[in-house]
């Protein structure tokens, strides 16, 4: 379910009330590939409830440049949405997730295994009340930039 961020607190609390744990990760997911469903599989594991924050397009052009994203944001919340792990959707405009973590205090913070926990934002707010960060290993060796540079690669003589 995509929702706005204040939607998403009144859901938590009903969830919380019942005792559920709630995972909270966040991404630009682009163009979503095996990567990322791994990734929100695992990150689902480690709890009942998943949360994910989406950066919207100014953020992921403020973070990652001009040309991205190349996905538009809703079309991104809806695919991720869509897959099975995943239960909460909020797209958030700064360029990191530190207010939404704050207001939605998950049990279980997560990050890919290619950030070192002192780099994770909002990891020392979470540890300060008792949560955990988790970092998941990458099992595929994709990501948006590499598919974008095959892309260009192998259609790049067509355009001549």
């Amino acid at each position: 379910m995509i929702l706005d961020l204040e939607s998403l607190i009144e859901f938590l609390e009903r969830e919380r009330a019942k005792g559920k744990k709630i995972v909270f990760t966040n991404g630009c997911f682009d163009l979503l590939h095996a990567g990322h469903a791994h990734y929100l599989k695992r990150a689902k594991e480690l709890g009942d409830i998943l949360v994910v924050g989406i950066n919207s397009d100014s953020s992921v052009r403020r973070i990652k440049g001009d040309k991205r994203p190349i996905i538009k944001q809703e079309m991104r919340a809806y695919l991720v949405d869509s897959l099975k792990p995943v239960d909460y959707v909020v797209i958030f405009e700064e360029d990191t997730p530190e207010r939404l973590i704050r207001s939605i205090k998950p049990h279980v913070l997560v990050k890919g295994g290619d950030w070192n926990i002192e780099n994770i934002v909002g990891a020392d707010f979470v540890l300060s009340y008792g949560g955990r960060v988790e970092r998941i290993e990458f099992s595929f060796d994709i990501s948006t930039s590499i598919i974008v540079q095959k892309i260009l690669s192998i259609y790049r003589d067509i355009s001549k």
